[in-house]
């Protein structure tokens, strides 16, 4: 318990630090509170909201208050997932994995050059090792879908650029300082784009709006133009 800390939110939310550093140990405790969270959910609990580090719970302080106990709202919380997190909890099932074609380089990675001339590799190596890794969904966020993903080379490490673009196709894929990830709209963004996917990772008419989830394997697949305006037909 020594690193996990609590701290309020506003006064109807609190957060969960447990750990200090984005990686796959911690990536892991947070999906397993979420999950037992989720299981049981706690006296007056609206919404958990899970980060790299992180859960928040957002609560409703009137239902806390008419419960009559004496603690207010925050300690009530807090007491209650300090004792949840006294034991052991971790994810049981194993994670959906998904692979995403992706074509680099062209129209599609305006910056797959500037990116191998940044590391010193050829466009192909960029592509190899970009594709030639495995990747875990830490969270999703800044927009609706976009996933950011723990697990790539550090010899990828790239700048973002000085000049954000003002628009970004939906389904491009970028990499920004030691992150990469895929823009699941058309947004303004600052990443270095170096490919385009072809799927739709966000629909809001979709039972479940974003195609990843927290906690997902995904794994790139370097695929042509032909095939990736093949999908695009089928999609139509």
């Amino acid at each position: 318990m020594n690193e996990i800390q609590f701290y309020p939110l506003g006064d109807a939310a609190i957060t969960v630090r447990l750990g200090t550093s984005a990686d796959i140990a911690v990536h892991n405790k947070v999906r397993g509170l979420v999950k037992y969270l989720e299981d049981h959910p706690l006296p007056g609990m609206i919404e958990l909201v899970p980060g790299f580090t992180t859960v928040t719970v957002f609560y409703d302080r009137m239902e806390l208050l008419c419960l009559g106990q004496a603690a207010q709202p925050y300690e009530q919380i807090r007491a209650a997932l300090e004792r949840i997190l006294v034991n052991s909890y971790m994810v049981s099932e194993e994670p959906s994995v998904i692979t995403i074609p992706v074509c680099y380089g062209g129209e599609f990675g305006p910056d797959l050059q500037e990116v191998a001339e940044f590391t010193g590799m050829t466009p192909e190596e960029v592509i190899g090792l970009h594709a030639g890794r495995s990747y875990t969904v830490y969270m999703i966020g800044f927009a609706p879908g976009f996933p950011y993903l723990g697990g790539m080379s550090e010899k990828l490490a790239v700048p973002r650029r000085s000049s954000p673009r003002l628009v970004i196709a939906a389904g491009s894929v970028g990499i920004g300082g030691k992150q990469t990830g895929i823009y699941p709209l058309e947004s303004p963004g600052g990443w270095q784009i170096i490919g385009r996917t072809p799927l739709r990772l966000f629909n809001p008419h979709r039972e479940q709006p974003s195609l990843l989830q927290a906690g997902d394997i995904i794994r790139f697949q370097p695929i042509p133009q032909e095939e990736y305006e093949a999908w695009g037909r089928r999609a139509e």
